[in-house]
């Protein structure tokens, strides 16, 4: 391999941010690290994003004592990922609930997504030892389900394909508050390597019919009020398309991965490259481009080998 993933050299300590966006909401952010949510409810208090291990879930868990002596009942994860799922037992919490579609994934590709990247995010992954294995969900849903924290209402919803096949929403009707896990990103890269860029768009569309107050993306600040909602919201969707059509284009003439790899770096070098992890994600994101564009419509497991491969493919 030429040079290493980007992600491998990324050792520095980001700075936590802890930030209110409705009554008794909260967005934990980390300067483009993955971000956590809390919902304080009458007796309970839950969390969105589990962080990538118990240490870092430990992060969260000391801005939720700054606010509440509350126990932590409910543990919510929009996706599969390694790096949202793996710190769900620090917690302690009875509830962890996902989509039926993201548990199928854990079934399918959860260890070697854990194997993949543990290998790319090294910092993120320290402390690893204390992870007791893969996370499973003690509640599962297909579309819809509603939690009560008291009287206070929490709506989880599958609103359409995005950063991965069983991405959901929370939204705390109250306050009109949603936490959108990685389907919004604000100031940070999208990672695709996992997702559904043709489909995207819409679900965008559909978070944005809600007309929210105010988004805890899933990485980067959270953002408060409808201009800086509506900014991020078209912010993602001019990511995403600028990275799948450039592949489309290159796919259409029977060209190379490492054609598609030019491209889009013509198309997102200029709008992008002073992003959050942009580097980290731009490979994982021309390999999935490249492949849905050819109509791979289910994303290829990534394991710790592919994607020393592919990364090899795009250094040629």
């Amino acid at each position: 391999m030429a040079k290493a993933f980007a992600s491998q050299g990324d050792m520095t300590e980001k700075k936590i941010s802890f930030t209110e966006v409705g009554d008794g909401l909260y967005a934990f952010t980390a300067e483009g690290d993955p971000n956590s949510g809390v919902i304080i409810g009458d007796d309970s208090v839950m969390i969105v994003e589990a962080q990538a291990t118990p240490r870092l879930a430990n992060k969260v868990i000391d801005c939720v004592r700054s606010v509440t002596d509350k126990p932590i009942s409910h543990v919510v994860l929009t996706h599969y990922h390694a790096v949202r799922v793996l710190g769900a037992s620090a917690f302690g919490a009875d509830q962890i609930i996902m989509s039926e579609t993201t548990r199928g994934q854990v079934v399918e590709r959860g260890q070697e997504d854990w194997d993949s990247e543990f290998q790319r995010f090294p910092r993120l992954f320290e402390g690893h030892e204390s992870i007791p294995g893969l996370t499973w969900p003690t509640t599962t849903f297909k579309d819809r389900m509603t939690v009560y924290l008291g009287n206070r209402r929490v709506d989880l919803m599958h609103l359409g394909r995005a950063h991965t096949a069983g991405d959901i929403v929370v939204h705390v009707p109250d306050e009109n508050v949603m936490f959108t896990g990685d389907i919004v990103e604000y100031h940070s890269a999208c990672y695709c390597g996992d997702g559904h860029l043709k489909d995207w768009s819409a679900t965008l569309d559909r978070i944005k019919a809600f007309n929210v107050d105010a988004i805890a993306p899933g990485r980067g600040d959270a953002l408060v009020g409808h201009d800086m909602v509506n900014a991020a919201l078209e912010n993602t969707r001019d990511f995403v398309a600028s990275t799948y059509a450039p592949a489309a284009r290159v796919a259409a003439r029977g060209g190379s991965l490492k054609d598609a790899w030019d491209a889009i770096r013509a198309e997102c070098d200029p709008k992008f490259k002073d992003y959050a992890i942009y580097e980290h994600c731009l490979p994982f994101n021309v390999a999935r481009a490249y492949d849905e564009a050819r109509g791979i419509d289910t994303p290829r497991i990534w394991t710790a080998q592919r994607d020393l491969e592919m990364w090899e493919q795009l250094q040629g």
